[in-house]
């Protein structure tokens, strides 16, 4: 982990990961849009976002946002620097959510963020300003939302021989990417990318099962413009090739 605090500009570029401190993201401006395990929320100026240790998040701005970052030294610093605040903090940190600034604390944020926030002695004394200025708010936890997974496997299956995109996907769930790519993350351990990919691959191996359709025609109704490319991803994916796959199918 860098510095304590630091000015950061999010762009449509999508960043999804996850960090063993905590972190709270404050939007000085713009719209970001934020997503901590599953739960949504769009963070706008005088907002936060709360991100325990841990915690999967993914953030996007498709029209840039410019944002304050607090990222929280490890437990031993809350209470060596917070005192009597230390337990609070622990909690609120412990929570992922969205809360607003109120007068005075965007106040404090707008001073930080005008300030060299890259001297240690500004950062140290301003995050430990900002923590305990917080201690005595609850967030406004978004609640999840299941995808629509009928809807998505329907649209996969229905054009699995055409490329497909992220924001395909997005768009039937009527979500942003970055929303779309954590849910995924949360609720079924992938990449939207590789769902599709794997529900290509078991699409294919039911042709070759239940059909007689050559290879070749198979791997172009899912999307293989190449039968060797489609014939490695099979490989990877159960294990055996296509032709493999077609005669244990058969003999079964």
């Amino acid at each position: 982990m860098g510095q304590i605090l630091s000015l950061r500009h999010y762009r449509h570029d999508v960043i999804a990961h996850s960090h063993e401190h905590a972190q709270v993201v404050i939007s000085l401006s713009g719209k970001l849009d934020f997503e901590v395990d599953g739960r949504a929320s769009l963070l706008h100026q005088q907002h936060l976002i709360i991100v325990p240790a841990g915690a999967h998040h993914t953030c996007g701005s498709p029209l840039g946002s410019h944002c304050l970052v607090l990222d929280v030294p490890g437990e031993n610093w809350l209470g060596q620097s917070l005192g009597n605040h230390a337990d609070a903090s622990r909690r609120l940190l412990d929570t992922a959510g969205h809360l607003p600034l109120d007068p005075r604390q965007h106040q404090l944020v707008s001073w930080l963020a005008a300030s060299p926030v890259t001297d240690p002695l500004i950062a140290h004394q301003g995050a430990i300003l900002l923590l305990a200025s917080l201690n005595t708010l609850a967030p406004e936890q978004a609640q999840p939302k299941r995808l629509p997974f009928g809807a998505l496997d329907a649209y996969i299956d229905q054009n699995a021989a055409y490329p497909l995109q992220v924001a395909d996907l997005a768009r039937i769930a009527g979500l942003s990417c970055a929303r779309l790519h954590s849910r995924f993350i949360t609720e079924c351990g992938q990449t939207p990318m590789d769902y599709i990919r794997q529900r290509r691959l078991h699409s294919a191996r039911t042709l070759l099962s239940n059909s007689h359709l050559p290879i070749g025609e198979i791997a172009s109704r899912v999307g293989y413009s190449s039968q060797s490319a489609f014939a490695a991803a099979m490989l990877r994916e159960f294990g055996a090739s296509p032709s493999v796959l077609r005669r244990e199918a058969g003999d079964n």
